[in-house]
């Protein structure tokens, strides 16, 4: 079916982003992957280019627009190239982190940051999980304590998307005594501030060319001024921002998916077997069809769910059926098409093993799928008693 979510805008800025990636990126992916890491040099093109910072104001040099449409399509572009490493350095930037910045920050904070993570200057990342509480937000342990007109913090954040690269670090920090949700603000942690200091970048299963470190605190030192927003109301901005960030998790998942049904199209019209294509048989023909349909309703609930946020009508609760529903249906459509490819899905030279290996995560970060479902089960009233 076609899509209708878009206007000509947001295919100008399709065509001009598609041709940006495989000029800038597709030819260094493959060492990016080797390496680890995305190189930060092209983030800077990309933000020159004006792909960064969509939304912040003009005055900072953002394209001032509201429109989650134009974030959406930077972001399907990337992943349905098999691009996801650099894809999620730029949603970061552009969807996760950046809301912080643009919406609770003061004027001040705002000249200070924005001009650098629109250009691409600064890289940003957000810190939230650690070691032992995971999702668990209300229960993290990283401690900012107040002396004067600084914070002390001490603590470890762990799977930082952007940790090795990023010189801003929005976190999650326990500024009160209580115990309780209550306790949490949000500073905004400069990377060159003594106590700073990076651990191994992680070896993951996927994703290989996006730098996910640890990140430790030890008795750093935070001007008061980097706090964002008010004391204690951190829990409120993560949870207020969370279906934002689950939202971009269900973009990335249905344009991967689209992505590995292409490259397996084009593999099953190539591929001989018994004198003929793989695609010719049958099963191949089902197999990728029943991809095909899946897909098309996948995107068509992604799309509703975009238009909803646009409105400022998306709910926890569908955001989190959207990024469970996509992510799930990911894993399914790249499961059976890098089955068409027999032994050679396994390879790693084929793009579908990249498609495969990247897609795991998405079913995990964001919030597990099994908190997903617990929030739409609680949304139908089915919590348990107290």
């Amino acid at each position: 079916m076609k899509r209708t979510i878009h206007e000509p805008d947001h295919d100008a800025l399709r065509e001009s982003y598609a041709g940006f990636l495989q000029r800038e990126v597709a030819p260094l992916y493959d060492t990016w992957e080797t390496a680890g890491c995305i190189d930060r040099a092209v983030l800077r093109k990309a933000g020159e280019a004006g792909f960064l910072g969509l939304q912040v104001g003009e005055e900072h040099g953002g394209a001032g627009t509201d429109d989650f449409r134009f974030n959406a399509v930077i972001a399907e572009e990337g992943y349905s190239r098999g691009l996801a490493g650099f894809a999620m350095a730029v949603q970061i930037q552009n969807d996760v982190v950046l809301p912080y910045l643009t919406e609770l920050t003061t004027q001040a904070q705002k000249d200070r940051w924005l001009p650098g993570v629109v250009s691409g200057e600064l890289i940003t990342a957000i810190a939230m999980s650690e070691p032992g509480a995971g999702s668990d937000l209300a229960h993290l342990q990283t401690r900012a304590v107040r002396d004067g007109d600084e914070y002390v913090v001490n603590g470890a954040k762990t799977f930082i998307t952007n940790g090795f690269n990023a010189d801003l670090v929005v976190a999650a920090v326990r500024t009160g005594d209580s115990g309780s949700h209550r306790d949490i603000s949000v500073l905004v942690i400069e990377a060159d501030t003594p106590g700073f200091s990076r651990g191994r970048n992680l070896d993951k299963l996927g994703l290989h060319s996006q730098d996910t470190a640890e990140l430790f605190f030890q008795d750093l030192r935070v001007p008061v001024e980097n706090l964002i927003g008010e004391e204690g109301q951190g829990f409120r901005y993560m949870m207020q921002r969370l279906p934002q960030e689950r939202l971009t998790i269900a973009i990335a998942a249905a344009s991967a998916a689209k992505g590995a049904v292409d490259s397996t199209l084009a593999y099953v019209k190539e591929r001989t077997a018994f004198g003929r294509p793989v695609g010719t048989f049958q099963n191949s023909r089902f197999e990728l069809a029943a991809c095909h349909g899946e897909l098309q309703v996948t995107q068509a609930h992604v799309d509703a769910a975009i238009l909803a946020h646009n409105a400022k009508d998306l709910s926890a609760e569908d955001a989190a059926i959207a990024k469970w529903w996509a992510t799930e249906a990911q894993g399914r459509i790249v499961d059976r098409c890098l089955q068409l490819h027999g032994g050679y899905g396994y390879m790693l030279e084929y793009p579908i093993a990249r498609f495969y290996a990247d897609a795991r995560i998405n079913r995990i970060y964001g919030g597990p799928n099994e908190v997903m479902l617990e929030i739409v089960g609680r949304s139908l009233g089915l919590a348990e008693p107290r």
